[in-house]
Parts: structure tokens; C-alpha cells; sequence
């Protein structure tokens, strides 16, 4: 146990999905794992673990921003001994052609965060997924014929609709080809390369920062099964 989860080490798999919101890890459970068990709720943080295609994987919540994902993390990689991290989340797209519905994959992230000082690096440091993951999932995609785009993402320590800077907070990561903004792939993906361990943030486009166009609240859960199929048959092809 640790001081943000209460489940035991041997209740957590070596997979596991990460989404933001705790009622997403529900959704996930009750949808589809098999046998799934509530291994913990400290926090208000949702996490279970079950079997997928009769291979255990685990889903927990880790709140939004940095500071929780990375926490969240940390202590699975560290403590509970994960092997593999996907992040299921939201994101506000940044190109046209974007449809809301699509899947953004992250190959790396960008950052407005100061989450790297930690590593007292002597530049600024761009994590990147791990290739692995990432071929798989874009061969499920591929073969489920889900639409996806992959390519930086930008995860942000500022939710652009409240920010004082408004679009200026996200055109020029636009305009530098980032496709999309979240607010926990940075952490992510630098706590595994930190730990040597496996990430990789698969996102909803619930909005499209551009011309507006975003999912009703009564179909934003019900939109994420496609993101939530692509990340559980991609990671229960990591042994």
C-alpha cells in the first residue's frame, strides 16, 4: 500500500489503463473486464483489476494534471511493480480535420509544466512513448478501422477554456504541429522513462479547439469504447 492506494501489491497486474476520471475506471470494469474486483477507492480514486481476453489487467484513476497522473504513476512502476501504463483520456484537438470521436495517440509530449526540473536535464526534454505500444495499437486501430491520428501531443498545466491567456495558451503549439492538448501525458511518459518502464496516452477528441465542435455530455462516456477496446488489446499483447 501506498499513500494514495490502498490496494495490496499482488491486487494491482503488470497492465494497467489509466484513466483521469474514477468513473471512467468503473466504466472500464463493469464493460469490459471479467471478474472484475475493487481493489481500491482511497482518495476517491477508482481502481480495479480483472481479465481482458483471460489476461489480468487493472484500470485506476489519476485525477487531472501532473502532479496526480504523475503520482499515480510513479507508484504503480515503483511500487506495485507495473510493467505497462496506458493513459485513456480527453483532449481538445488542434486541426481541422480532426472529428470529434477520433483517437489521438501520443509519440510525444510537450509541456508548459516545470514537471522535468526534477531531472536537473540541461534543455528541455520531450518524452516519447514506447514503440512497442505503439505499433500495436496502431495496428489495432488499423484492423477495427477506428480513425486515429498520431503525433505530439500538448499537455498542459492550464484547462485552455478558463485560461486568462485564452487561445493564446495552445495556437502556438499548434502552429508547431501539435495535434492535441491534454494535461497528464507529459507526466506519464517522463516517469517512464525515468523508471524504464512501458507508457502510452491513447486520447478522445471530445473537442475540436478550432471550430468548436464537441461531443454531447450524454455521449462523452459512451464515446470512449473505442479508445478504451484500441488500449486493451494493445496491452495485452505486452506479455
Amino acid at each position: 500500500m501506498t499513500a494514495h492506494n490502498k490496494a495490496s501489491l499482488n491486487e494491482i497486474a503488470k497492465r494497467v489503463l489509466l484513466p483521469g476520471d474514477p468513473s471512467r475506471s468503473t466504466f472500464v470494469a463493469t464493460n469490459f473486464l471479467e471478474d472484475a474486483v475493487k481493489v481500491t477507492d482511497f482518495r476517491g480514486m477508482l481502481g480495479y483489476t480483472g481479465t481482458y481476453k483471460n489476461k489480468r489487467v487493472s484500470v485506476l484513476s489519476s485525477g487531472m494534471g501532473s502532479p496526480s497522473a504523475g503520482i499515480y504513476a510513479y507508484e504503480l512502476y515503483k511500487y506495485y511493480e507495473v510493467d505497462s501504463i496506458i493513459r485513456i483520456g480527453t483532449c481538445g484537438g488542434f486541426k481541422e480535420e480532426q472529428e470529434v470521436g477520433d483517437l489521438i495517440i501520443a509519440l510525444t509530449a510537450s509541456t508548459d509544466s516545470n514537471w522535468a526540473h526534477q531531472y536537473d536535464l540541461k534543455g528541455t526534454y520531450s518524452p516519447p512513448c514506447t514503440f512497442s505500444l505503439l505499433e500495436n495499437s496502431i495496428k489495432v486501430c488499423r484492423f477495427l478501422k477506428i480513425p486515429f491520428h498520431v503525433g505530439m501531443v500538448f499537455s498542459s498545466d492550464l484547462f485552455s477554456t478558463y485560461s486568462a491567456l485564452g487561445e493564446q495558451s495552445w495556437q502556438k503549439w499548434a502552429a508547431m504541429g501539435s495535434l492535441a492538448q491534454d494535461m497528464e501525458t507529459y507526466a506519464l511518459y517522463s516517469t517512464a522513462a525515468y523508471l524504464h518502464k512501458k507508457a502510452l496516452s491513447i486520447l478522445t477528441m471530445t473537442d475540436n479547439c478550432l471550430n468548436g465542435k464537441s461531443l454531447s455530455d450524454d455521449k462523452r462516456m459512451s464515446s470512449m469504447a473505442p479508445m478504451i477496446e484500441v488500449a486493451l488489446e494493445t496491452v495485452i499483447q505486452q506479455g
